[in-house]
This record gives C-alpha cells, structure tokens and sequence, in this order.
C-alpha cells in the first residue's frame, strides 16, 4: 500500500511543474484581461477658422475700469472666431470716445474687429470721421474724415492705414491718394501714388 502511494506520488511530482506553470500561465491571463485598459492620449485638436457663435442685430459696448463708454459696436450680423477673437460683422456701425472726449466714428459693409475694437479693418464704402475737439487754450482740432474702399484704424494709436485709394477731408481741405498711411499722435500724414490736394484759405476773423 506504502509503495502505490510512493508511486503515485512520485508520479504526481513529475506533472506538478506543468500544472504550476499551467496555473500561473492562467492567472497571468486573467490578470492581463481583466486589467484597466489604458485611457487613449487626448490629442488637442486645433482651433479651426470656423465662426463659434453669431450675432443679429447686434450692439456691444466696451467700457473701461471707470465706468467710461469706450466703445460701441453695431451691426446687422456678427461671425465670432475662436482662434483669433475677432467679430466679422456685415452692415458695421462703430463709435469710440477717447479719454479727451472726442468722438470717432466708422461704417463700412464689412468690418474685422478684434475683441475691444482697438484695431479694426473695414471694407467696402468705408468711413472714418474724427470729430472736431475743442480744447482750453489751445487750437481746436479740426474734423477729420477718411474715405475707401479699405481703411485700416488703430483707435487707441489714432492711426489710419490703407494700400488702396482713399481721399481724406481735413476741416475744408481735402487730399486723394492712391494709398496712406496717417499717424495723429504724430501728426505725420504719408500720401502715396497720385496725390491730389485743394486747400482752403483760411477765414478771416
């Protein structure tokens, strides 16, 4: 009886190997199949140039940390761009008021503004107007008025830009030129191409 059960496990010894390996082979399975699965990389996907929201009949106001109307933008329709923050708008009204009160204006068919309407880009039957301002003490500035079919204005750097013709009406003189560039802060006016200018005499007082 001694040497069956000897036998017998003399025999069980030689298959005890494989069937540990066959276990751990097997829990190892389990183990990798029942595993969390790795989250797959989150790719960014770019910003494309494609409008995020729309605007009808729109006004929006900007004002600065006083309380004090800086700007204001009107339009029939706005196109919002995410990746540039810029307000694409048809049938453009603006206005902005600098800190010393005067008022410039601008229209066009189509306007490009970024988000606080420093910088904006107009095309198409597009206008400028500087106000006249009156200061203490000093002469007043005369009313100012840009003409285009393209016009380029940095509203806090009172600078107007264009590559195309454009005519310009300062007080009672006006200038047409094939392209201009026009710098208020300081006082530099660039007429480029085929200048033309009618001045006005001065009145008399």
């Amino acid at each position: 009886m001694m040497s069956s059960l000897r036998r017998a496990w003399e025999r069980l010894s030689l298959y005890l190997p494989v069937l540990l390996m066959g276990l751990l082979a097997l829990g190892t399975w389990w183990l990798v199949r029942n595993a969390p699965q790795p989250q797959p990389a989150v790719v960014e996907r770019p910003v494309s140039h494609e409008p995020d929201y729309f605007m009808r009949d729109f006004a929006v106001k900007n004002f600065d940390d006083t309380g004090r109307l800086q700007s204001d933008i009107r339009g029939q329709l706005a196109r919002h761009y995410a990746d540039s923050d810029q307000l694409e708008i048809d049938q453009a009204r603006m206005r902005s008021v600098s800190p010393e009160g005067r008022v410039t204006t601008a229209s066009a068919n189509r306007a490009l503004t970024n988000a606080d309407g420093s910088e904006v880009q107009l095309f198409g039957n597009a206008i400028v107007t500087r106000e006249p301002l009156v200061r203490k003490g000093q002469a007043t500035l005369p009313r100012l008025e840009f003409r285009g079919e393209f016009l380029h204005a940095w509203v806090n750097d009172e600078r107007v830009r264009s590559n195309q013709p454009v005519t310009l009406k300062r007080g009672s003189d006006t200038f047409t030129a094939d392209s201009m560039d026009y710098d208020n802060l300081d006082q530099i006016l660039n007429l480029r191409g085929r200048v033309h200018g009618t001045l006005q005499p001065a009145a008399r007082r």
